[in-house]
């Protein structure tokens, strides 16, 4: 039996831009992506803890250390800079596989998006 499960998480970070003009997707930080293990083109689910919104994009690295974290395209009217986010990403395994399996789950800096040492 295969199930989805949680794969990676980026614990609450701040919305930093928001860009309708843009083609589609989800700016992250690389340096948030790598500690995550999310790739870019990566399916996520972005959850708007400020105002309850949830949409499922794809994620597109951002410029190390800067702390981006830009809504585009339509996504972009989910959210407002300064909103509240949890970006997820999913993974489909066999169920034995899934009890073994350990998340990357990470806990930025919701001031900075920046990764808490």
């Amino acid at each position: 039996m295969i199930i989805e499960c949680l794969k990676s998480k980026i614990h609450r970070v701040t919305i930093t831009q928001a860009n309708v003009n843009y083609v589609g997707s989800i700016t992250i930080d690389k340096r948030l992506m790598e500690a995550a293990n999310i790739i870019c083109g990566e399916k996520v689910q972005v959850v708007n803890v400020t105002n309850g919104e949830r949409l499922e994009t794809y994620a597109i690295e951002g410029e190390a250390d800067s702390g981006v974290v830009c809504l585009n395209g339509a996504a972009a009217h989910k959210a407002s800079v300064g909103d509240v986010v949890i970006i997820i990403s999913y993974a489909q395994m066999e169920f034995e596989a899934a009890k073994e399996f350990k998340p990357w789950v990470i806990f930025p800096d919701t001031a900075t998006n920046k990764l808490v040492k």
